[in-house]
């Protein structure tokens, strides 16, 4: 994962989490409500990738500062 992906670059990989624009069984509408949820879930998921991203990096720097000043 590329903690510092610009907005042009692939944001997270293949893996990453994605919304679904068609519901799962065709007889099945999702209603605009459960669509919405649905966004802010993968949003919301998306966010705690990159806040985890960001809190290992600052530790790898912070660990290296350690080993540097020692």
């Amino acid at each position: 994962m590329e903690p510092y992906a610009t907005p042009k670059e692939a944001k997270v990989g293949r893996n990453r989490p994605k919304i679904e624009h068609v519901a799962e069984h065709p007889e099945h509408r999702r209603t605009q409500r459960e669509r919405q949820a649905q966004k802010e879930a993968v949003a919301a998921e998306r966010r705690a990738i990159k806040k985890s991203a960001r809190r290992e990096l600052k530790q790898l720097l912070l660990s290296e500062l350690d080993e540097t000043q020692a």
